[in-house]
């Protein structure tokens, strides 16, 4: 999605690298699956497969690691995401794993592209947005993936297994809220025998077990008599798991358990609620792109990189009247010791009664300018009507001035954009304790405007001097995405946070899903 050059990079310290073109021999230190991946691979994994010396992504000591179960399980569970899984052919998947196991060549060069192809046509799907923002960057805008890039980027990763079972070429916000879905899914399968059983908590139920538990599953499962955990109740266990969106091991443990005796059930409304968010969730880039996320309806931020979040931070977003709007763009620069153009309205209501009562503006630590433009000058406050101002008929530009007491802080943090949004530090850290805060005219208030900018350059932000507007640059542009989820991971990490829809747009947002 955002950024597809980060996919570009180049896979680092892979074995037979250097294999680059179709004529050179594979390495003698290359083992024959990737001779055989060679002959095998075509299309536009070629390309993939020949920059890394035709090394595997999927074989592990000559036998299919477990990453490749691990993308099966995920294929079969991607009902949740409103993809059919019989697109990747989870089927024919797992008997290309199961032929496999003998450490054939051939049938692990088969498996590998069949695995690596499935993988580029799952992220694809999965990353296509439904919903639309505004993106103030040519370059943020989704663009298809091509499966080569899928791969590039999956190569990278610390731990192949790790990244697709946690599906790490989605938002960590997307695998969250995906997580909630399963314990609240519908009970559809009340007419089904077995329906009315119900499996005791306990110790997981693995294949190769047997006892009363074990029965009852079989029995909620509507499979035959029988204490043993057999193939047949695995795979059944593995069917539910998918049409669930849990994740698909054919082990009854405690979320298994509890989804088939229907614990934690939601409501349809609230079902669609976490749907419609996940859908929000599916435009944010994965977390190894460096990337700002702010959630307008919480009124939450979150910072990412590396693979991982690296920091969270309460903020203040805009009034109902004021909202703070859904849309990317580019964090480019920094301005420290900053300025506040006032509102008009606000020069109306709150500066020319105190003006008129006798309080200079310049008391009141503002000044006045000439015009709205970049070359404005100050002028005297004196040469204002400020009654005229105080009526609605005179419109200055009015200023206030950097200081402790400036609603902007000490920091703002700009993308550019013409709405005049932006994220600064803010005096008011009172109302970061509030559980609503929506209160500013739809900038961004941080709590914690240093913590951010040290993240941002990578070293404390310090103004040169007192000089007002002081602009530094990222030395990398980053993106930043105001978001708004009504439905996001709870502050403990654990489970999900509802939220009040205080700009009104789910039940919009949830039409436009349904005519699609």
């Amino acid at each position: 999605m955002a950024l597809i050059l980060s996919l570009l990079l180049p896979v680092a310290a892979l074995p037979s690298a250097a294999a680059a073109q179709d004529d050179v021999p594979v390495g003698e230190a290359t083992n024959a699956v990737a001779q055989a991946i060679r002959g095998q691979v075509g299309g536009r994994l070629k390309d993939f497969y020949r920059a890394r010396g035709y090394w595997p992504l999927w074989i592990v000591d000559d036998r299919p690691g477990p990453q490749a179960e691990a993308l099966v399980g995920v294929i079969e569970s991607v009902r949740v995401d409103g993809l059919n899984p019989d697109r990747y052919s989870p089927e024919r998947l797992r008997r290309l794993i199961d032929e496999g196991q003998d450490g054939n060549p051939r049938a692990l060069a088969y498996l590998e592209v069949a695995l690596s192809g499935a993988l580029g046509n799952l992220v694809r799907d999965m990353r296509e947005p439904t919903i639309e923002i505004e993106y103030l960057e040519e370059s943020l805008k989704p663009k298809r993936l091509r499966p080569e890039e899928v791969l590039r980027r999956a190569a990278l990763a610390k731990s192949m297994t790790d990244y697709v079972r946690n599906m790490g070429w989605m938002s960590p916000l997307y695998v969250q809220l995906r997580a909630a879905l399963p314990t609240t899914a519908p009970d559809d399968d009340r007419d089904v025998p077995g329906s009315d059983v119900t499996v005791p908590r306990g110790p997981l139920l693995k294949p190769g077990m047997t006892g009363e538990r074990v029965m009852l599953l079989r029995q909620r499962l509507g499979l035959a008599d029988g204490g043993t955990y057999d193939a047949e109740l695995r795979a059944s266990v593995r069917r539910f798991q998918a049409s669930r969106g849990l994740p698909v091991d054919g082990i009854a443990g405690g979320q298994t358990i509890a989804a088939l005796n229907g614990e934690g059930g939601a409501s349809e409304d609230r079902i669609a609620q976490l749907r419609l968010n996940l859908e929000r969730a599916r435009l944010l880039p994965d977390a190894y792109t460096r990337h700002i996320v702010v959630d307008a309806a919480a009124a939450r931020l979150w910072y990412y990189g590396g693979g991982a979040e690296q920091g969270t931070m309460r903020v203040v977003a805009g009034t109902p009247e004021t909202q703070t709007p859904m849309m990317a763009g580019l964090v480019r620069y920094a301005t420290l010791n900053p300025y506040w153009n006032v509102p008009v309205d606000l020069v109306r209501k709150r500066i020319a009664p105190k003006v008129l009562a006798g309080t200079s503006l310049e008391r009141q630590g503002y000044e006045a300018l000439s015009d709205w433009t970049h070359d404005a000058t100050v002028i005297p406050s004196a040469s204002i009507d400020w009654q005229g101002v105080a009526d609605g008929t005179v419109e200055p530009r009015v200023r206030e001035l950097p200081g402790r007491g400036n609603s902007m802080g000490s920091v703002k943090f700009m993308f550019p954009n013409d709405h005049g949004i932006y994220l600064h530090d803010t005096p008011q850290k009172n109302l970061f304790a509030k559980a609503d805060r929506h209160f500013s005219n739809g900038c961004v208030r941080l709590e914690d405007a240093p913590r951010l900018g040290r993240w941002l350059f990578d070293r404390p932000l310090t103004p040169d001097s007192s000089q007002p507007e002081q602009h530094v640059p990222v030395p990398e542009p980053v993106p930043v995405y105001l978001m708004y989820f009504t439905a996001s991971p709870s502050e403990t990490g654990r489970g999900v946070k509802y939220v009040a829809d205080v700009y009104d747009r789910d039940s919009l947002a949830l039409q436009h899903l349904a005519s699609r």
